[in-house]
């Protein structure tokens, strides 16, 4: 796994959706019982950028509304806002989605102008293909869903938005919890 150090510091990338129908996942219940929850009709999601630093724990989400590229230079930049200007290189890992080919080819293969801000700062590594279960922020996906929204109903997006705002607020700040479980342990 790659380190963070004095000259640079790794994250790792990832976009998700938090649908508003409810899902069901395995509750205690008494037996022979049928337990409901209800779910709201539709398909209405809120959409989530977010980036782990590993090494502290933190957390920096970004709302953006669909995802492409634009979308994703755009919560590039708001993630640099977020991230102190301290000298250090940003080595940030994201995975294979046409979105990110896209931004990777535009800010560092053709190193177009108008991306030099991010190129600065930033080098995006992409992940081998096939292999989302090496990017740790879906560790936070699955815990967020864990304790936010699985079993939970949600009337409308505002009250499953403002639930995973506030939830994602407590994890922007460098904790010990999120460091755990975003990183890799390997013995020799």
């Amino acid at each position: 796994m790659l380190e963070s150090d004095d000259s640079n510091v790794i994250a790792y990338q990832d976009e998700v959706h938090f649908q508003l129908s409810t899902t069901i996942t395995r509750k205690w219940a008494l037996k022979g019982s049928a337990p409901k929850v209800k779910s709201h009709p539709g398909r209405q999601e809120a959409s989530y950028s977010g980036y782990i630093i590993p090494s502290s724990g933190r957390l920096i989400t970004t709302k953006p509304e669909w995802f492409n590229y634009e979308t994703v230079i755009q919560s590039l930049r708001d993630f640099m806002r977020q991230m102190p200007d301290d000298g250090r290189r940003i080595c940030l890992v994201v995975d294979n989605a046409p979105w990110h080919k896209k931004a990777i080819r535009l800010i560092q293969t053709e190193a177009r102008e108008e991306y030099g801000d991010i190129r600065r700062r930033v080098e995006l590594v992409p992940l081998p293909p096939y292999s989302p279960d090496l990017n740790p922020i879906e560790q936070v996906w699955r815990k967020t869903r864990k304790e936010v929204t699985h079993n939970r109903y949600f009337s409308n997006i505002s009250e499953l938005t403002k639930s995973l705002d506030d939830y994602f607020e407590g994890y922007n700040v460098a904790n010990e919890e999120l460091s755990s479980l975003c990183s890799f342990k390997y013995k020799n």
